[in-house]
């Protein structure tokens, strides 16, 4: 089974602001990026939380605690 990639309609939805990120649009290359570095995808946050770069489970907890996600 073969998973088809829907980078084009993924991308007007990422909200990833690393310029030169690879992985734009590409949801399960990104996923498996960041949770192997126990890190959660620019998606997962509000875009003033994604700007900070940290993508860290403690920051998305944070956020949760705070009432922002």
């Amino acid at each position: 089974m073969t998973i088809e990639c829907h980078k084009d309609n993924n991308i007007k939805r990422c909200n990833c602001s690393y310029p030169s990120c690879a992985r734009k649009g590409a949801c399960c290359e990104c996923l498996h990026y960041h949770l192997q570095s126990r890190q959660l995808p620019a998606c997962c946050f509000p875009d003033e939380a994604e700007r900070t770069y940290d993508r860290s489970f403690a920051h998305f907890a944070r956020l949760v605690t705070q009432g922002k996600i």
